[in-house]
């Protein structure tokens, strides 16, 4: 059945695909605009929290089902609200993002997720239902929420050599482990009825029956008329640790199946390759940046706790 490898699997479409936005591919169901949280004078609606919850799923790479999805939908508003909080007290302090700042965000944005142009951000754009000013909305909150991180909490984060050559030599130094990837993607169409969702569920049954039987991902993806993508070698190093892990227990043709509230998804693993070791002096930078982004983000939680104790919060989800 769909899910069963489900809670041990975390989505890495994200990270190798577009990025944040992009991940869905398209329209989510239906979504009753209403008020699910009060922040002091601010709120948050049920359709704020679904646009971001794309964002956070693409970075948490979780998209559980059931009641996993209710835990995860009041953690997505939980961190919500610490953004509120975090964009409240930045505009207090002043802090401010200009046009060119976002102009550049923006493009460094398409670079990331490999739209070459402008008609190419615009059809993605189209394809995710999110519009090109929803886009700079989310880039300037996110740009203002990391110089606020700096400013609170980032004087107070160090990363010392001895972290990092620890790293190092327990996962780092082994370098080279890649998986090559390739994804089957059915989208539940706008506003999916449960009856069309079910329907969906029987034909990825099918799907994966018959790719579990020994055909070919492409002639099954054919066969049907679903999406399929190649996403190549990814190094294992660039995944998240929980990803990481799943995919190591997995075999040469063995496929996850994963559905999250846009749709399900087929991953096949198709083969793993080890290519040359990473030097220390290579591979010290990005653990420094990784190291500190992890005792930042502590940090930060720490902090957001003390804007919560002063903070009127009524949550109505």
């Amino acid at each position: 059945m769909i899910g069963t490898h489900y809670g041990r699997l975390i989505i890495m479409v994200a990270l190798v695909c577009l990025s944040q936005f992009l991940l869905s591919g398209g329209g989510s169901g239906e979504v009753v605009d209403r008020i699910v949280a009060q922040v002091n004078d601010d709120i948050i609606t049920m359709s704020e929290l679904e646009r971001v919850a794309k964002s956070m799923q693409a970075q948490s790479g979780q998209n559980p089902m059931g009641r996993e999805s209710k835990a995860l939908q009041r953690q997505m508003l939980e961190s919500l609200i610490d953004r509120k909080l975090a964009l409240a007290e930045a505009k207090r302090r002043g802090m401010s993002i200009t046009d060119r700042e976002l102009d550049q965000a923006l493009d460094d944005f398409k670079k990331r997720s490999n739209l070459p142009d402008d008609a190419a951000l615009t059809k993605a754009l189209t394809q995710a239902g999110i519009t090109l000013k929803e886009l700079r909305q989310q880039l300037s909150e996110e740009m203002i929420q990391e110089r606020m991180v700096q400013v609170a909490v980032g004087a107070k984060v160090t990363i010392n050599d001895a972290d990092i050559r620890r790293v190092y030599e327990e996962s780092t130094k082994e370098g080279g482990n890649q998986v090559h990837l390739r994804v089957i993607q059915v989208p539940f169409p706008p506003e999916a009825t449960a009856a069309q969702k079910e329907e969906l569920r029987k034909k990825v049954e099918v799907i994966l029956s018959e790719v579990q039987g020994g055909r070919a991902f492409s002639e099954v993806a054919r066969k049907y008329s679903v999406r399929e993508g190649d996403l190549g070698f990814i190094s294992l190093n660039d995944m998240a640790p929980q990803l990481a892990d799943y995919l190591k227990r997995l075999r040469p043709g063995e496929v996850a199946p994963v559905q999250s509230p846009e749709g399900f998804q087929l991953i096949q693993l198709v083969e793993r390759r080890s290519g040359p070791p990473r030097s220390f002096e290579e591979a010290a930078p990005e653990i420094r940046r990784a190291l500190m982004r992890q005792a930042m983000d502590k940090r930060f939680s720490e902090w957001v706790k003390t804007l919560r104790e002063k903070a009127f919060i009524k949550i109505m989800l």
